[in-house]
């Protein structure tokens, strides 16, 4: 009698032992059967608040709650069994103190099971980066174009063309650094920068509209796949059309229905009668 061997899934330490290795592979997932498909390829899952835009059809990630990040989180890990599952602290949950961000991250590790949280932010979150990793919360920086900001930085264009915006983001990656941050996700951020600050910090590099010297890579799933079709990102390279896809299987569906094609007799039960 055989044993299964049960996978082992990457912890935080091992994706921190990856600076400088074998590029981390990070997409988003949001839900269990996303999960489960990508799972085996990924060492990292982000549910990025992302959701909020992808999912839910919201105009940028800042409606986005506790309670959402809490619901697919769960879903995430319950779907997934090799990759290391990672979620967003959403808008408002942690910029206030410390404290308010130690109850919302501690909050989502117990909940959902994941095995780190994302937050945005540089110099300014380095205190609360350092008062949630002494507290035993693995955390994950963001740095660049940082998205819950984007009324403050007026809009989604690339980050670090002039030099005082090159010296800040250069700083806010070495202040997270410093503060015990595991891993940092650089966004929006131009080549030779994402370059530097990858070669600067002692934490994996994870990019996004960035560089390919990063330590690795991320992008949200949908756009991916191409299940996101209103527009496509400079930075995102797709690797299906899935949008096509299923308005194609509609059509048919749909056209099948009306001609009454669908359901045939074998997609019908049929009248089991009684033998004597």
């Amino acid at each position: 009698m055989s044993a299964t061997t049960a996978v082992k899934r990457l912890s935080v330490p091992d994706i921190a032992a990856r600076k400088g290795a074998v590029p981390v592979v990070c997409l988003t997932a949001y839900t269990a059967p996303m999960a489960r498909l990508l799972d085996p390829h990924c060492d990292v899952l982000l549910v990025g608040d992302s959701l909020g835009m992808v999912l839910y059809g919201l105009p940028s990630t800042l409606g986005v709650t506790v309670d959402m990040m809490v619901a697919h989180g769960a879903a995430v890990v319950r779907g997934s069994s090799h990759a290391a599952v990672v979620v967003d602290l959403p808008f408002g949950s942690y910029q206030e103190s410390p404290e308010q961000a130690f109850r919302v991250a501690a909050r989502i590790l117990a909940e959902t099971g994941a095995s780190a949280v994302k937050l945005e932010g540089g110099e300014e979150m380095a205190p609360t980066i350092d008062f949630l990793v002494r507290r035993g919360i693995p955390v994950m920086g963001h740095v660049g174009l940082t998205p819950q900001a984007v009324n403050v930085l007026g809009g989604y264009r690339a980050r670090g063309r002039g030099e005082a915006e090159q010296a800040k983001i250069l700083g806010d990656a070495r202040a997270v650094a410093d503060a015990g941050a595991f891993s940092l996700v650089i966004e929006g951020v131009v080549e030779p920068l994402a370059r530097q600050v990858t070669e600067c910090v002692p934490v994996v590099t994870i990019g996004i509209g960035a560089s390919a010297a990063c330590d690795g890579q991320v992008l949200v799933s949908d756009d991916m796949l191409g299940l996101f079709a209103d527009f496509t990102p400079k930075f995102v390279k797709r690797y299906a059309d899935l949008a096509s896809q299923v308005g194609t299987a509609a059509q048919a569906y749909a056209e099948d229905v009306r001609a009454r094609r669908f359901p045939g007799p074998e997609h019908t039960f049929a009248e089991k009668r009684p033998t004597n």
